[in-house]
């Protein structure tokens, strides 16, 4: 199955937004026809299109895409995923790191596509604790593995820079499914990644 990737600009959506974040700008109190807010909509919209890009990808076809028959049945770890994504409550971003690991149950997926899972989902509104487990069902869903396990620390700028303004704060999530909720395979995986968790 090839996997296409998502669309992301359309011209009268880029066009709608823009327009609302004009708005928002005076409503601010700027002067949108100044030399630097000129093109500042219209970059805006093009950012936020970018970054909820998510909504238009499947996270179980990005797998699909790569899913090969394979009789390995140890742990598979990716370590170190990049994430940036945008808090639904305030939409100011959180960024970090995934930690994603499977034990392949006759299958095996392309390692980039774990990744591109991760911006499948953090490519949207979001909050660390349902992104957590979306990443974990879908890699279940697309290899049916004996077990998956999600990891995610991330640090929130909506408690960075208001609110309680902490801004040495991180959120660490987890979640587990099959062999990794036993606890010998899950203390093997937190032993594997820990070097990585501050």
């Amino acid at each position: 199955m090839h996997y296409k990737k998502a669309e992301i600009y359309n011209e009268n959506t880029l066009e709608n937004l823009a327009d609302y974040y004009q708005g928002i700008l005076t409503a601010i109190g700027e002067d949108v026809t100044r030399e630097g807010l000129e093109k500042t909509p219209s970059r805006v919209a093009k950012a936020n299109m970018f970054l909820t890009q998510g909504y238009k990808m499947n996270a179980v076809d990005i797998i699909n895409s790569a899913k090969f028959k394979e009789s390995y049945s140890e742990m598979v770890i990716v370590k170190d995923i990049e994430l940036y994504s945008m808090c639904e409550h305030h939409m100011l971003p959180f960024f970090g790191k995934a930690h994603i690991a499977y034990i392949p149950n006759g299958y095996i997926t392309g390692l980039s596509k774990l990744a591109r899972v991760v911006d499948c989902f953090a490519r949207r509104l979001q909050v660390q604790e349902r992104m957590t487990h979306q990443i974990l069902d879908a890699v279940h869903e697309a290899l049916n593995p004996l077990g998956v396990a999600v990891v995610i620390e991330a640090k929130h700028l909506c408690m960075m820079m208001r609110g309680v303004q902490k801004q040495n704060s991180s959120t660490t999530t987890s979640a587990f499914k099959g062999e990794f909720e036993k606890e010998k395979t899950r203390s093997e995986f937190l032993r594997l990644i820990a070097a990585d968790l501050h």
